[in-house]
């Protein structure tokens, strides 16, 4: 009588066993490194920014530049690594490239540091020269680029050549963060307005680089049934404004944007006009107007993208004013001014660009002090 054969030495079954022990060590390690770091991080501050009281209307700034790295990136690098590792993206000894106007690469640079890994950032050549340096305090590699219409398609280059991962913040920032809550933007907002006045605002304003941040907030604001409304504010030579508006999915803008972090030549993948409420177009001096203010009446340097959503929360607000109606509004305050004070804060460069503060600040003492 044959015997039957052992499944162990049958040949009819293709296998490919892949795994390996010693990449599941480093991942596990690596994710539990990032994770770490959250722990460590206590949340960011809620300033309610001085209006006069008989207006019985609140301004909120939520200070995400209280961040180990400095800005509202923080938590985006940290889902962008979290997600890459999980799905077995991110690599020892592979260098991770990302594509950026600064902030979001100087958060990466710490965290591809945290996990031991090569990060290289391409960057167009008119970044600041203080979020450079950040980027190579925090280990990386700045790869410069002339037009800023190019960085996606450079690090996709650079990733093909060094066998790197192009993390692209601008594809996978709306799916890399959990909008359902697990301590995002939105859920942070939300828990800190608990003892508020008017502890749901009435409108929540932010700007667009990637559309991640409007996305989650949107996202959680729909989730949660709130009835909380969401503006984006655009800046100049940006083309959100006139993509959402049009309901167009290939937008252009071709002249390169002067308020670094957000504004876009095209539609990014991460924008999702379906959760935004109302978009505002910002003029660059009124963007700039506004972090002066901002410092004069608080004291505190933002940088550029913060005065455009503040700007847009001031005109909201006067609206409110002028219908009479009392409620909350918030915005981000995205990052400090001190990575900008070759720009946004000197009178020479503001000359060279012909940006004239001076009517956009008047706007806005009068509508504080009249």
């Amino acid at each position: 009588m044959r015997t039957p054969p052992s499944i162990l030495t049958d040949t009819t079954t293709v296998d490919v066993d892949r795994s390996d022990t010693g990449y599941d060590a480093w991942v596990q390690q690596a994710i539990r490194a990032v994770n770490a770091d959250a722990q460590r991080t206590a949340d960011t501050h809620l300033l309610q920014f001085p209006l006069p009281a008989e207006w019985n209307i609140q301004l909120y700034l939520k200070d995400e530049s209280t961040h180990i790295t400095g800005s509202l990136k923080h938590r985006l690098a940290r889902s962008l690594f979290l997600y890459g590792l999980a799905n077995g993206w991110i690599r020892p000894g592979v260098p991770v490239i990302e594509a950026s106007s600064g902030s979001t690469a100087v958060s990466e640079a710490y965290f591809a540091r945290l996990i031991g890994v090569p990060f290289i950032a391409v960057v167009p050549r008119s970044t600041s020269s203080e979020k450079t340096r950040l980027i190579e305090f925090a280990g990386g590699t700045v790869h410069y680029v002339d037009d800023a219409r190019t960085v996606s398609s450079e690090s996709m280059r650079l990733a093909e050549e060094t066998g790197g991962h192009f993390i692209d913040q601008f594809t996978y920032a709306e799916r890399a963060t959990d909008w359902r809550g697990n301590n995002n933007v939105a859920e942070s907002i939300f828990r800190q307005m608990a003892e508020e006045p008017h502890p749901e605002p009435t409108w929540i304003v932010t700007t667009a680089g990637t559309g991640g941040t409007s996305a989650t907030i949107g996202r959680y604001v729909r989730y949660t049934q709130r009835a909380t409304r969401i503006a984006v504010a655009d800046p100049e030579n940006s083309c959100f404004f006139d993509g959402w508006l049009g309901g167009n999915a290939q937008e252009r803008c071709e002249t390169p944007g002067r308020i670094e972090g957000i504004g876009r030549p095209r539609m990014e993948p991460s924008f999702l006009p379906s959760v935004i409420d109302r978009m505002m177009k910002v003029p660059d001096a009124a963007s700039i107007a506004t972090i002066h203010a901002l410092q004069a009446r608080m004291g505190r340097m933002a940088g550029g993208s913060t005065g455009t959503g503040l700007w847009a929360a001031l005109r909201i607000i006067a609206e409110m004013r002028s219908r009479g109606e009392s409620g909350s509004v918030l915005t981000l305050l995205c990052d400090g001014g001190e990575r900008y004070v070759d720009r946004y804060y000197n009178d020479e460069w503001l000359a060279e660009q012909g940006i004239d503060t001076t009517p956009y600040r008047a706007m806005i003492d009068e509508l504080l002090d009249a």
